[in-house]
């Protein structure tokens, strides 16, 4: 019997989500809105590239995750789905050959949670209000 492992950084789960505040299993945080990804996550401020609910999700916002390596990337539009993904955005993901789901942030973190737990590559952002 040959076992083999292969130690890659899983995607760590979202242990909790209510309006304004996200939990990441492993990390003592509370985010508003984050950017998850295989072993690791961080706060996802929006100033850092002057994103707004309009236009919405950039891909300079989603480039950190992608560098990661991921597979696929969930993105949450915040509870009642005010955050915009612009198809550009959508393009700029399944350029890099990776899928895309773009869904309200509590089906966005059921489904992310979902994909980690299979061993998939996943990573996210998440909007936690509006």
């Amino acid at each position: 019997l040959i076992l083999r492992f292969n130690f890659v950084m899983s995607s760590p789960e979202i242990a909790s989500l209510s309006w304004g505040q996200m939990k990441v299993k492993g990390c003592s945080i509370t985010y508003k809105d984050c950017k998850v990804w295989p072993g690791g996550s961080r706060t996802w401020d929006w100033r850092e590239t002057g994103t707004n609910h309009s236009p919405g999700v950039q891909p300079a916002d989603l480039e950190e995750v992608v560098r990661k390596g991921v597979k696929t990337v969930v993105i949450g539009r915040g509870m009642s789905e005010a955050l915009q993904v612009p198809a550009s955005t959508v393009d700029y993901l399944k350029k890099n050959g990776i899928d895309v789901l773009v869904l309200q942030t509590e089906k966005a973190v059921a489904e992310y949670n979902a994909l980690a737990a299979q061993g998939v590559k996943v990573g996210g952002v998440f909007h936690s209000t509006c």
